[in-house]
């Protein structure tokens, strides 16, 4: 789920969808308006899940996608060889989520630990431990 924004309102530390991606913006230039043509801006974006630096110049009064992120409280309920498996503390539903990339929170994933947990365009990524 995504809403549409202008680039001109977006800020570093929002985030924004980068060619299906959801990323983290981290650069923002804005030029000035020319003779014949409109302020432009050149977002600079690394990708959540991937950690892929993307980047890309729209006019400030074009729309792009912003992701809706969804932030989750969450208890391990089981570690897999594929991943980790989690309780949703508010519905109680289960869903199966990847090992996060760092690995001193991948080490602090045992069955019992409370984790803060994001849903982002049907995607799952752990966070942090409680």
């Amino acid at each position: 789920m995504s809403k549409s924004v202008d680039v001109g309102s977006l800020r570093n530390g929002g985030y924004v969808t980068v060619d299906g991606e959801p990323c983290r913006i981290v650069d923002i230039t804005k030029s000035k308006p020319g003779k014949h043509g409109s302020a432009k801006a050149r977002i600079v974006a690394i990708g959540i899940f991937d950690g892929v630096k993307r980047s890309f110049v729209k006019p400030v009064d074009a729309n792009v996608e912003v992701p809706m992120i969804n932030k989750r409280s969450g208890q391990v309920f089981a570690v897999t060889s594929s991943g980790v498996q989690v309780m949703d503390l508010e519905t109680y539903e289960y869903l199966d989520a990847p090992f996060p990339e760092e690995e001193e929170l991948k080490a602090k994933l045992v069955p019992g630990v409370e984790i803060e947990y994001w849903r982002i365009l049907g995607r799952v990524k752990i966070v942090r431990t409680k």
